[in-house]
């Protein structure tokens, strides 16, 4: 984090031609809110102290002890190294910062960190008064992440539900179509969606699911503007993750390049009544063996009542984060065949408790990662493309190096160790189809796909675009908004013409409803 606001600094200098103390007011002035950027300003304004153009953003950071050597350890760095003393210049400054751990230690960000650690830690919606696990708050996993919430005083309303009574006098399950038509006196959820196939789609996936995203213009200092911060405050509110256009539950049209198709979107256009019916239960880090036990994660998480809801289409998607770690010694800590097996099946069961009858699980393969660094490992990262001075492949030995990289396995030159994490991730795919194939339940029928990349890559050619463009620009790993939208229709026609029962049929009654209820109350 250090190395980054500091280059970013360093930058907006050298592109303003301006001094450091201006860089960083410059950069202050483009953080929105109020207490937050108070707390932000403090601490560039304390780093800019020990910036010199002499010193790169390496050096400042080790300086300060915001980056340190251990032991034993290399050292790590971005950049080439300087020829000068790297602390001849900053002890004083490094000493105001020996206090502080972390961000949270600021007074005035510890309650939005309490908060923060509440949602990662439960995956439910910090603002929901009536414990219904839906919310009318967007962010801090509200209805970003799972169907709006039409009564957050009622914990009997919620989006999913069968309706009550046939919402002769309310909106229960919050999809917008309630009361009597006048005409004939029959319920306009009972003409509209009885017999109709309603259900809702669930995600359980990883940080892809989620999709996870860094503006690239937040290190791009040609593009660097107040506009470009102006979703700050909600991006870090949703973990950096931006599930309202996701490829399985987005629903809002994409603010971040590419477009918005989803799952969801489809399921609603084809049956209007499942309008709001979504959930992505999507945690970044997510792995199938980890420390997290999935059935207790989903008994914390997932909002279904076997008795009371609509049947719901689970998609089951960690792509990557079983073959992926930062650890040196990766492919010690990677998921074996053995251990995706017992986890996912354990998973499932739980599934089963819950689930209302008639529901339907996918599960999705892992990803073939080495489409990472053949198309990216050459390239410029957004914070190397104004001195043409960091490629991606700096970028991953750096990552590597702090042992935070995403993925040691892919993101390496190592073309061995590339292949055997693709091994071991076909391995983990297999189990996966070996479930679907082999494995029964009682309230739902299961399926496999391969995930969609070379589908994907192949119609994005035929648009005339290029395969980097599927990855994230910042992180270098995950799919970008185009990618998520192209996996979308790839997905829907495998669906359409290996598992039509899965989608449901298609609603005839789909004009009626809109045209008496036009958005439904949007999401």
């Amino acid at each position: 984090g250090c190395v980054l606001v500091v280059s970013v600094i360093e930058q907006l200098a050298q592109w303003h031609n301006s001094t450091v103390k201006a860089a960083v007011e410059r950069l202050c002035s483009y953080i929105p809110g109020n207490t937050q950027k108070n707390v932000i300003v403090f601490v560039f304004c304390t780093v800019s102290f020990s910036i010199d153009r002499k010193m790169n953003a390496d050096v400042v950071c080790h300086s300060l002890k915001l980056c340190k050597q251990d032991p034993g350890q290399p050292l790590c760095h971005l950049y080439p190294p300087p020829k000068v003393s790297w602390f001849s210049s900053f002890f004083q400054s490094y000493r105001f910062f020996m206090g502080f751990s972390s961000l949270c230690a600021f007074p005035l960000l510890a309650d939005l960190c309490e908060k923060m650690k509440y949602v990662l830690r439960n995956k439910l919606p910090f603002e929901d008064f009536d414990g219904d696990r839906f919310s009318t708050f967007p962010t801090l996993r509200g209805y970003h992440w799972r169907g709006r919430d039409c009564n957050d005083k009622n914990t009997t309303v919620y989006p999913g539900r069968r309706p009550d009574n046939w919402d002769v006098n309310s909106d229960s399950n919050c999809n917008g179509i309630w009361g009597v038509d006048p005409k004939d006196g029959i319920p306009y959820e009972e003409k509209f969606c009885k017999g109709a196939d309603s259900q809702g789609v669930v995600l359980l996936g990883d940080s892809a699911g989620a999709h996870f995203h860094i503006p690239p213009e937040w290190m791009t200092v040609t593009q660097m503007s107040a506009k470009s911060f102006a979703n700050l405050p909600m991006a870090f509110t949703d973990e950096l993750d931006w599930p309202q256009f996701s490829e399985i539950t987005g629903f809002l049209n994409s603010t971040i390049g590419g477009w918005t198709d989803s799952l969801y979107l489809r399921l609603r256009r084809r049956n209007r009544c499942n309008h709001r019916d979504l959930q992505n239960i999507s945690q970044n880090g997510m792995r199938t063996y980890s420390s997290i036990n999935i059935a207790a994660y989903l008994s914390f998480s997932l909002a279904r009542n076997r008795l009371l809801d609509y049947p719901a289409i689970v998609i089951y998607a960690t792509i990557g984060n079983d073959v992926c770690n930062g650890n040196r010694d990766t492919l010690a800590h990677m998921t074996t065949p053995k251990q995706m097996f017992s986890n996912v099946v354990q998973a499932l069961r739980y599934l089963d408790s819950r689930l209302p009858n008639g529901s339907h699980v996918i599960l999705t393969g892992l990803v073939d990662g080495r489409f990472l660094w053949d198309n990216l490992h050459d390239r410029y990262h957004p914070l190397g493309q104004l001195n043409r001075d960091i490629t991606y492949s700096q970028l991953y030995s750096f990552l590597d190096c702090l042992q935070v990289s995403p993925c040691s396995g892919w993101l390496t030159s190592n073309e061995t160790l590339r292949n055997l994490t693709s091994e071991r991730a076909l391995q983990l795919s297999n189990v996966l189809k070996e479930i679907a194939r082999s494995e029964k339940f009682a309230n739902f029928d299961i399926f496999y796909m391969d995930f969609p990349l070379r589908q994907t890559a192949e119609e994005w050619q035929k648009m005339g675009g290029q395969p980097w463009q599927l990855i994230e620009p910042v992180d270098g790993f995950h799919p970008s908004q185009i990618a998520a939208a192209l996996g979308t229709s790839v997905t829907w026609q495998k669906a359409l013409r290996e598992w039509p029962q899965v989608l449901g049929k298609e609603n005839p009654f789909n004009d009626q409803i809109e045209a008496i209820f036009k958005d439904q109350g949007g999401h």
